[in-house]
């Protein structure tokens, strides 16, 4: 008998452990906000028995992406895929790799409404019709920091930061003749000098809606706009207002130490910054041009959203919809928020927030969410191009020749236009099914960036090159 019992309790373990479908999330968050990530797992896990998601770290820089589309082929994917806003043409192209958020959501008979995001946030990730693709998750957008200090220390009122790029710049001449030797400096220079510049002032960044129509889209950055906003930051450069600090992050280190006094990055550093920094710190909203006709108008997100792996089953993608709905609500998405510094993306999660107090303790964090409420136009709704994260290397490259005085600003941008376009092509010829091959181009710096390669000198700037493919 007691044998029989037994062999009854292991029966029923087991079926209870047939019945728990795992739902495989693949993403590229580390450190603290990979620890809330996991919580939030973890509390999905414990509302329910059905499901049970698993979080597995896969690397940052795209290799979530790049190790997803490789098990796919092995058919092993995981259900959920993390990837950065900055890949989103690169997936689309893998014609079948995913399923359309809005798709998985209704077959699930899981409300899903874009209108209730913030119209900013969602747009990157809308189809033609309007509907979500991908779920936004961890967006930021790029805001100004500011040391009070030393606005105090130059004479400047802290509570009354510069708004436009010409109030810009009196206030870093107060602080340079403060005595301050680094009085600007940016993190993401593409990101946010051109890719930002570009939609907060209404103008395109490329053909085709910036990419949303189609494969054969150009770049088109290399406009007066751009021209004035590069040679403005060539002067302040050569007159000390500026110092370049490197492609990525590094700024913020040294804003954080009191080596510079106003910084621009991303908003997602809000938190993050106001623990470090030795300083009263402000934050304030990204500047523009305030001679420009429909400025400002609305900032870029950068950051990933959750996309849906194609291939599962139906139980298996009601288990997905479930989880990202619980993601959806109010609460949860408010505290997602609140913790990481990421941005709220729906309405509901940024009202909870105020209401919360949130915006009282942190105000900055409001700053960013009101960057992004206006309604995007064809300019400001995001960039959709296959090669992004390869084009924002050329671009990083074409400014660092400025900063170093080898080029003048016009000539970088139209090598930057002229090299962009090359990756353009190539990956136009790899994804439109014209090419004998058609596989996927490889988006490695190593392979497509040399700067020998592609127009870096005067003499191959003119030249016609062959795409790589």
């Amino acid at each position: 008998m007691r044998f029989i019992l037994f062999a009854l309790v292991l029966a029923c373990a087991a079926g209870a452990a047939r019945a728990t479908t795992e739902i495989q999330l693949w993403h590229e968050m580390s450190g603290a906000r990979g620890d809330e990530l996991a919580a939030l797992v973890q509390q999905f896990n414990a509302a329910q028995k059905a499901y049970r998601v698993v979080a597995v770290y896969k690397g940052a820089d795209g290799a979530a992406l790049d190790a997803a589309l490789a098990a796919q082929r092995a058919r092993r994917a995981p259900d959920l895929v993390q990837v950065d806003e900055v890949d989103t043409g690169s997936l689309l192209a893998e014609r079948g790799a995913v399923r359309p958020l809005w798709e998985v959501m209704r077959a699930a008979r899981e409300p899903l409404d874009a209108r209730a995001f913030l119209p900013a946030v969602a747009s990157p990730f809308l189809d033609a019709r309007g509907r979500l693709l991908a779920l936004p998750f961890d967006t930021s957008t790029p805001v100004m920091f500011y040391n009070r200090d030393a606005f105090r220390k130059a004479g400047l009122d802290p509570d009354r930061p510069p708004q436009t790029w010409y109030q810009m710049m009196k206030a870093l001449g107060a602080i340079v003749d403060s005595g301050v030797k680094c009085a600007y400096t940016t993190a993401w220079p593409s990101w946010v000098e051109l890719e930002n510049m570009t939609a907060w002032n209404n103008r395109p960044f490329a053909t085709l809606d910036n990419g949303f129509h189609g494969l054969g889209a150009r770049l088109d950055f290399n406009t007066r706009l751009m021209m004035r906003h590069i040679a403005m930051l060539e002067s302040f450069a050569k007159s000390g207002y500026f110092s370049y600090s490197g492609r990525g992050d590094e700024a913020e280190a040294r804003f954080a130490d009191g080596g510079c006094a106003v910084l621009t990055s991303s908003s997602s550093s809000i938190l993050r910054l106001k623990r470090a920094a030795k300083f009263d710190l402000g934050v304030a909203q990204f500047p523009y041009y305030d001679d420009m006709s429909g400025a400002p108008q609305n900032t870029l997100v950068r950051g990933g959203a959750l996309w849906v792996m194609s291939g599962k089953s139906f139980k298996d993608d009601r288990g997905v919809a479930e989880f990202l709905a619980y993601l959806l609500q109010p609460r949860v998405q408010a505290q997602w928020h609140q913790q990481t510094g990421y941005l709220p993306v729906t309405r509901a999660a940024y009202q909870l927030s105020e209401r919360d107090g949130f915006y009282e303790r942190f105000p900055g964090e409001q700053i960013a969410v009101r960057q992004l409420l206006k309604n995007p136009t064809p300019e400001s709704r995001g960039i959709r191009l296959g090669p992004l994260r390869a084009i924002r290397l050329v671009i990083d490259q074409e400014l660092e020749a400025v900063w170093a005085d080898k080029k003048t600003p016009m000539d970088a941008l139209d090598a930057a236009v002229k090299r962009g376009n090359v990756l353009l092509h190539a990956f136009m010829l790899a994804h439109s099914g014209h090419h004998p091959a058609r596989r996927r181009l490889k988006l490695s710096t190593e392979r497509v960036l040399p700067a020998e390669r592609y127009g870096a000198t005067a003499g191959e700037r003119g030249r016609a090159r062959k795409p790589p493919v």
